[in-house]
């Protein structure tokens, strides 16, 4: 049977690449699948989904495992604005190319 993603090629292989990445973490801190669950309150189950990189699990348990891992701070630079150079480049175009003074009306109430 083949199996048909609804995520682009891409996306799949990113998140395939996050849980290999967080497995190999798991294993180096010597922690069995059943440890890493419970200190993320998560079920086995769902911690074999996030290191299989299965699209489906909630990136609210991605980001606990990475927490109970210690590895939280990794993903600051995520979707960071500022390494955004597309997103800058179309701010930058819409950019106001003069500004005018706003027009002083006078006081109503001038003595």
């Amino acid at each position: 049977m083949l199996k048909i993603s609804s995520t682009p090629f891409e996306v799949d292989q990113a998140i395939k690449v996050l849980g290999g990445r967080i497995r190999l973490a798991r294993v180096r801190r010597r922690m069995s699948q059943e440890d890493l669950a419970k200190a993320c309150q998560i079920a086995r189950r769902t911690l074999y989904g996030v290191e299989s990189g299965a699209p489906g699990i909630a990136i609210g348990h991605v980001y606990t495992v990475l927490w109970a891992l210690g590895l939280l701070s990794t993903t600051n630079g995520i979707a960071d604005p500022d390494a955004d150079e597309h997103g800058k480049t179309l701010d930058a175009a819409r950019q106001v190319q003069r500004v005018r003074r706003p027009k002083v009306k006078p006081a109503e109430n001038d003595f």
